[in-house]
C-alpha cells in the first residue's frame, strides 16, 4: 500500500531572503546611458529597485530571487540584461585599478587638438582680413583621423542606443558630425564639379566636425580623471585588506600554518596574526598578546592592546605580538567592507539636480534630432533649396552636440572640488557640493585634522628625585635606548624627543617585547622598562597615581620607567599625547567667527563639532585646546 504525507496547509515554505548584488556596467557615457542600464534591469523579474553610478560604472541591484534560484543565476540574468542593453558587465561593481598617471589617456585627445589646430587658427586671422584655410584635401586629411578614429567611441555607443531605441548623447555627436562630414565632401565635390572647379575656396565644415569630437573627447578625459579621483578613496580602503593569510589547520597530532587566500577564510577558521602584519579578516584572539594599530577604524593613533577574547578587526595592524585568532566575519559582513559600502553609497547618490537631468536627457536627444527635421522642412519650404535647408539642418545637430556639456560638468567638478582640496576639504559626494551653501555646522575629525595624528612624549617627569633637570636627562636617555629599536609610535616619540634635546642614549642589552605591558632590557647595566600602568600594578610597583590621573584628565597616555635593583621602583612618568595642529585653533576660531549672509541678513556664526574615536577625556582635552566647546565633541565614534 502506498502511502503519502501531505504537509499541513499552515506549513509554506519561507520566501526567499532578499539581495543585494553590485555589478559593474562598462560603456555608460552620459546620463541617458544610466536611465537605460536602470529600465533594463528592472524589467529583469525579481528586481525591485536599481540604481547606476555613472562615476564609479557600478550599479546596485535589490532583487528577490525567483523559484529559490541562487545568487549567481541572480546576478547572470542581471549581466544578461545589460548586455542586452548594449553595455559590457563586469563581475565587480569597482575594478582594482592600478594607480594611473593623471595624464593616462591624454595621448589620443592630445592629437585630435593638434590635428584640430590648422583648422581653427585660419578663423582666429578672419577678422583681420587674411584667408589661411588650408586646401580641401589638407583639411580632409587632417579631419578625417578625428571623425573616424577619435570618434569611433561615439559610434559604437550611439549604434548600440540606437539599436535598443533609445538615444543618447553619443548618438547626437555622431549624427551631428558626421552631417557636417558629409556636408563639407559634398559642398567640395559640388565646388569641384561646377563651374568654378579649381578657383577660390568653398566654406566647408570639416573643422566644426573635428572640434565637436575633439571637444566632447577632452570632457571624457576630464570625468574620467574625475572619476579615478572619486574611486580613489574605495580603492585605498580596499588595499587595506592583505591577500595572505595565514591560516592554523591541524593535520593528525600535527598543528601546520599554511597561507591561503583572504577570499577563501570563513567564519570559525583559526589565523595566525605574525607581528607588524595586517589583520586579514575581522576575529577573535584566542591565544597571544600585542597591541594593535587599529586607526583606520577610529583615528586613535595609539595602539590598542588586545589579549585573549579581544576582537581584532580586519585591516587593523598588529604590533610586535603574536597573536592567534578565530575569524568572526568575512567578506561583506566584515567591519571593513561595511566601510567600503558605505564609502561607494555616498559616490552613489544622486544630487537633487542629477534628477533633473536625467529627465532631462530622456528627451533631448529625440527633440534634438525633431528640431533639426523640422528646421530643414521649414527652409525647404520656403523656397531656401536643399543645400541651404540643409546646412540650418546640420546646423542645428552641431550646435546641439552636447561639448558644452560634456566640457562644463566636468570642469566645474574638478575647479569646485580643487579649489577645496587646496584648502584642505574633501567633497563627499555631488549632494554634498550642491547644497554646501547652506552649511551651519562645520564637524572636524580629531586624529590628523585638528591634530597631527602621531603621538609625542608630552612630559617625562621623574619620580622622587632632588635634581630634577639631570634625573629627567637621565631617564630620557634610558627610555629612548630602550625603545630604539623599535617601530611602535610611543618608542618614535621617545627617540624623537631625546634627539630634539640632543641627548645620545646608551646601547641597551637584551630588550624584549611585553606585548600589552611594555618593553624591558638592561641599560647601563641596570635591568630598566617602560611599563603600562596596569604592568605597574601587576608587579606591585607605586606609582605617583594622582600625577597620573592628571595627565590622563588632559587626555595623555601614561607609561613608567621602571628601574630592577632588585626589586621594581618607579622612576619617571612619561605622558604621550596627540598635539593639535599649529593651524587648528586659528582654524576654529576663524570659523566660529564667520558670518554668513543669507537673504541678505547677517546670520549666526559657524557651530564647530568635533568627532573623535578616542576616549572621553583625550577628545576634550584636545577640544579645549582647540577652542571648541565640550557639549560639541562628539567621542567614541565609530564609523556607520
Amino acid at each position: 500500500m502506498d502511502v503519502s504525507i501531505t504537509a499541513p496547509s499552515h506549513a509554506r515554505a519561507t520566501s526567499p531572503a532578499p539581495l543585494t548584488l553590485d555589478l559593474g556596467v562598462d560603456g555608460m557615457t552620459c546620463a541617458s546611458c544610466v536611465s537605460r542600464v536602470e529600465r533594463a534591469l528592472q524589467k529583469v523579474p525579481g528586481v525591485t529597485a536599481a540604481s547606476v553610478n555613472l562615476a564609479t560604472e557600478s550599479a546596485r541591484v535589490q532583487a528577490t530571487p525567483v523559484d529559490g534560484e541562487a545568487s549567481d543565476a541572480v546576478r547572470a540574468r542581471l549581466s544578461r540584461a545589460v548586455r542586452d542593453a548594449g553595455y559590457a558587465p563586469r563581475a565587480e561593481a569597482v575594478a582594482a585599478e592600478e594607480t594611473a598617471s593623471p595624464w593616462a589617456g591624454f595621448g589620443p585627445v592630445a592629437a585630435g587638438l593638434l590635428l584640430c589646430a590648422p583648422l581653427v587658427l585660419p578663423m582666429l586671422a578672419m577678422p583681420f582680413g587674411l584667408d589661411l584655410a588650408p586646401p580641401p584635401w589638407v583639411q580632409l586629411l587632417l579631419a578625417a583621423p578625428v571623425q573616424f578614429w577619435l570618434g569611433a567611441r561615439f559610434y559604437r555607443a550611439g549604434w548600440h542606443a540606437a539599436r535598443g531605441g533609445t538615444g543618447n548623447m553619443d548618438l547626437l555627436v555622431a549624427l551631428g558630425t558626421s552631417a557636417a562630414f558629409g556636408l563639407s565632401l559634398w559642398l567640395w565635390w559640388r565646388w569641384a564639379a561646377g563651374p568654378h572647379g579649381g578657383h577660390g575656396q568653398p566654406h566647408l565644415y570639416f573643422e566644426a566636425s573635428a572640434v565637436v569630437i575633439a571637444l566632447v573627447r577632452l570632457g571624457k578625459w576630464l570625468e574620467t580623471r574625475a572619476k579615478r579621483q572619486a574611486t580613489a578613496a574605495i580603492r585605498a580602503l580596499q588595499q587595506l585588506r592583505p591577500e595572505v593569510a595565514h591560516l592554523r589547520r591541524q593535520r593528525g597530532p600535527q598543528v601546520q600554518e599554511v597561507d591561503v587566500p583572504v577570499a577563501e577564510l570563513r567564519v570559525g577558521d583559526v589565523l595566525v596574526v605574525r607581528p607588524n602584519e595586517r589583520v586579514p579578516a575581522d576575529a577573535r584572539v584566542i591565544e597571544g598578546q600585542s597591541a594593535v594599530n587599529e586607526s583606520m577604524l577610529t583615528g586613535e593613533p595609539l595602539p590598542v592592546a588586545k589579549s585573549v577574547g579581544d576582537r581584532l578587526t580586519g585591516g587593523s595592524v598588529n604590533g610586535d605580538g603574536r597573536l592567534v585568532a578565530e575569524v568572526t566575519a568575512t567578506g561583506a559582513e566584515s567591519v571593513l567592507a561595511r566601510i567600503i559600502r558605505l564609502v561607494e553609497d555616498a559616490q552613489a547618490a544622486k544630487a537633487p539636480i542629477q534628477q533633473l537631468v536625467d529627465r532631462v536627457a530622456a528627451v533631448f536627444v529625440p527633440a534634438v534630432l525633431v528640431m533639426a527635421l523640422l528646421t530643414g522642412l521649414a527652409w525647404g519650404w520656403y523656397g531656401a533649396g536643399l543645400e541651404t535647408a540643409l546646412v540650418h539642418a546640420v546646423a542645428v545637430l552641431v550646435i546641439a552636440c552636447p561639448c558644452a556639456l560634456g566640457l562644463a560638468t566636468p570642469v566645474a567638478v574638478m575647479a569646485g572640488t580643487g579649489v577645496a582640496a587646496r584648502h584642505g576639504i574633501l567633497v563627499k559626494d555631488a549632494r554634498a557640493l550642491e547644497t554646501a551653501h547652506r552649511v551651519d555646522t562645520v564637524a572636524f575629525d580629531k586624529t590628523g585634522t585638528l591634530t597631527r595624528g602621531e603621538p609625542v612624549l608630552r612630559a617625562l617627569v621623574p619620580l622622587a628625585v632632588p635634581d630634577e633637570a639631570p634625573a629627567r636627562a637621565r631617564a630620557l636617555q634610558a627610555a629612548a635606548a630602550l625603545q630604539s629599536g623599535s617601530e611602535h609610535p610611543l618608542a618614535r616619540a621617545v627617540v624623537q624627543a631625546a634627539q630634539a634635546e640632543h641627548l645620545e642614549p646608551p646601547l641597551a642589552e637584551a630588550v624584549e617585547n611585553m606585548p600589552g605591558r611594555g618593553v624591558q632590557g638592561r641599560v647601563d647595566g641596570v635591568r630598566r622598562a617602560i611599563a603600562s600602568l596596569r604592568w605597574c600594578e601587576e608587579l606591585g610597583v607605586a606609582v605617583d597615581l594622582a600625577q597620573a590621573e592628571a595627565f590622563m584628565r588632559e587626555g595623555a597616555s601614561v607609561s613608567v620607567l621602571l628601574a630592577f635593583d632588585p626589586v621594581p621602583r618607579a622612576e619617571a612618568l612619561l605622558a604621550f599625547s596627540d598635539e593639535p595642529k599649529p593651524g587648528a585653533a586659528e582654524a576654529v576660531a576663524r570659523l566660529r567667527a564667520a558670518r554668513l549672509r543669507a537673504a541678505g541678513l547677517r546670520a549666526a556664526g559657524l557651530r564647530v563639532v568635533m568627532i573623535s574615536g578616542d576616549n572621553p577625556a583625550a577628545a576634550r582635552a584636545v577640544a579645549q585646546r582647540v577652542g571648541i566647546d565640550p557639549e560639541d565633541v562628539r567621542a567614541q565614534v565609530l564609523p556607520g
